[in-house]
């Protein structure tokens, strides 16, 4: 009886919040362009899955993602865990002695991108504009290492306490160089890879590493270090994906360049 009752509650809540998107769309509709909503039966069933399916999601992430991720923060942290066959447990512990958290923060980092719908749809939708030539698996993977590097990147930047601001300047500076040296097909598809990894999938198991994180790793404040992890997350694949298209178009000059040579001789 309590699920149904916190279900209810968090129903209407959604409803609240998608009802300003159905008003537009459906008032541009009927005033703007004064047509009727085509399948209007079809629309509103789409709206009322939407609905039941952002409720179901957002009670998974209050009764598993959220928790989950704090667990794992919490236990990978834990010095138990990583002095374990040790006889004793120093007194103080080191960024090198977190390895298994940079690990699993870059294991999550590519799983959950590669399970993001998001991503998905852009990189269909890229391979069908550019004819193949942007493999629907090519640009998951690309973006997926990129947004790994910075979630482990920026679990670092939680156990050192280093200022967030230093990492994104210097990333934005790397980000620029490569805008003006890669091929300008995928600059714009580039930036777009780094928005759509902050999306459902993503974004609830990053927050929760982070201030996971933050709230075990000794001296560190969760207000202050727990967030950040979602820019890394939308910076890296911007990075990543660039340079997927920098080492492909390198690949082609020197195979076109060796083809040249064979005809020659």
């Amino acid at each position: 009886m309590g699920w149904w009752i916190g279900f209810g509650h968090e129903l209407a809540v959604t409803a609240v919040d998608v009802l300003p998107i159905a008003g537009i769309l459906f008032g541009f509709q009927l005033l703007v362009i004064r047509r009727p909503v085509p399948q209007l039966k079809s629309v509103l069933t789409g709206f009322a899955y939407v609905l039941i399916g952002l409720t179901l999601f957002l009670q998974g992430l209050d009764q598993a993602l959220f928790p989950l991720g704090k667990l794992m923060a919490r236990q990978l942290t834990d010095p138990a865990f990583i002095f374990a066959g040790l006889d004793h447990i120093p007194a103080t512990i080191g960024w090198r002695d977190y390895l298994w958290v940079y690990l699993f923060a870059f294991a999550i980092g590519f799983s959950t991108t590669i399970a993001e719908p998001s991503l998905i749809a852009v990189a269909l939708k890229a391979e069908a504009v550019s004819g193949g030539t942007i493999s629907v698996w090519g640009l998951r993977v690309a973006v997926a290492i990129g947004v790994a590097i910075g979630i482990a990147l920026g679990a670092y930047r939680i156990v050192t306490g280093t200022p967030l601001h230093w990492y994104i300047i210097a990333g934005y500076v790397v980000v620029i160089a490569q805008t003006l040296r890669a091929p300008k097909t995928i600059v714009a598809l580039a930036y777009d890879s780094g928005g759509v990894t902050t999306s459902t999938v993503t974004v609830p198991l990053v927050t929760a590493l982070g201030l996971g994180l933050a709230g075990t790793v000794p001296g560190r404040s969760v207000l202050i270090d727990g967030f950040g992890l979602i820019a890394f997350a939308s910076l890296f694949p911007i990075m990543s994906v660039m340079g997927y298209a920098q080492l492909s178009e390198w690949r082609r000059r020197r195979h076109a360049a060796h083809d040249a040579e064979a005809r020659r001789n």
